[in-house]
């Protein structure tokens, strides 16, 4: 039953690689859903993060960076990012103000004119970097050749600078509509996506080259046992032995870092202390193999 009054629908936030969507959506939600690190095509997989208010709820579709893929599983988040622009009542284009219009925020500024009757808001993150005299240059070559944007906000994902006045905004376009899901939910994924993603996230954090574009988690098992704390049994996936041996590191020195930073958010996520126990298997090109990308949750319809 729709409360009389109540707003309530789906923002698509779509970008390059590395431009702040998924630090954007954690500082609105006010928790750590989507994993951060400076690596290229962190987001994999759309996460949805849920606000409610007393009078909304926006669900906010964070997708993969946008980038020219280079196996199946390139293919998949692309497709996966712009699948979410049919499914949003509203688009939140995000672009870093410290780095120039390239090559590929164009092929995404092309898909974005051929969307219609959808509310298209230009975000201009990472204005933190940037000297105000530059900011209206960097909007200005937004403006050319692209969509007649809904609204421009110039924002920081990182410092929340002008982000609760765009929240205020697109409450205020949405239609009446229900709640489509409980005040205190923050997403819509599983506890187990979340955690191998905070798993996932220490891997990226901790190496270098070619590992972190290899690298998969799958939990095995939780399980709660005596005295509350919570039993998780997870396996790090790469694709080569060498890469194996770079994570497990030099006497188990690196997969034990990534455990116990990875138990810290964890344990934060559940709120209950947590035992973590990980290995690390090889499957050999995982990435371009579609039987191996469906056992690892993604969706055969994507790739």
């Amino acid at each position: 039953m729709t409360k009389e009054g109540f707003k309530s629908g789906f923002v698509a936030i779509i970008g390059r690689p590395n431009v702040g969507k998924s630090t954007l959506l954690n500082r609105i939600v006010g928790e750590k859903i989507a994993i951060m690190s400076n690596k290229a095509q962190t987001t994999r997989n759309k996460i949805q993060g849920i606000y409610t208010t007393d009078d909304a709820q926006v669900v906010f579709i964070d997708t993969p960076g946008v980038h020219k893929p280079q196996n199946s599983l390139g293919d998949y988040m692309v497709k996966s990012a712009f699948s979410a622009l049919h499914e949003a009542d509203a688009i939140w284009f995000v672009v870093d103000a410290s780095k120039k219009r390239g090559a590929g925020d164009n092929f995404i500024i092309n898909r974005l004119k051929e969307v219609k009757n959808t509310p298209i808001f230009l975000l201009v993150n990472k204005v933190d970097l940037l000297k105000k005299e530059d900011l209206f240059e960097v909007i200005k070559t937004y403006q050319e050749d692209a969509p007649e944007w809904t609204e421009i906000f110039p924002i920081s994902a990182t410092e929340g600078d002008n982000v609760p006045e765009l929240l205020e905004t697109v409450i205020k376009d949405l239609d009446e509509g229900p709640q489509y899901f409980d005040s205190d939910q923050l997403t819509d994924h599983p506890e187990r996506f979340v955690i191998s993603e905070l798993i996932r996230e220490k891997v990226l954090q901790l190496t270098q080259q070619e590992v972190p574009h290899s690298v998969a988690v799958v939990i095995d098992k939780i399980a709660t046992e005596a005295g509350g704390i919570v039993h998780i049994q997870a396996s790090i996936i790469v694709e080569r032995p060498t890469q194996k041996n770079i994570v497990i590191g030099k006497q188990g020195k690196m997969i034990k870092q990534i455990g116990t930073r990875a138990r810290k958010d964890i344990e934060r996520l559940l709120g209950s202390r947590v035992f973590l126990e990980t290995w690390v298997k090889v499957e050999e090109r995982w990435r371009d193999r579609p039987q191996a990308l469906q056992s690892l949750g993604y969706r055969k319809d994507d790739f």
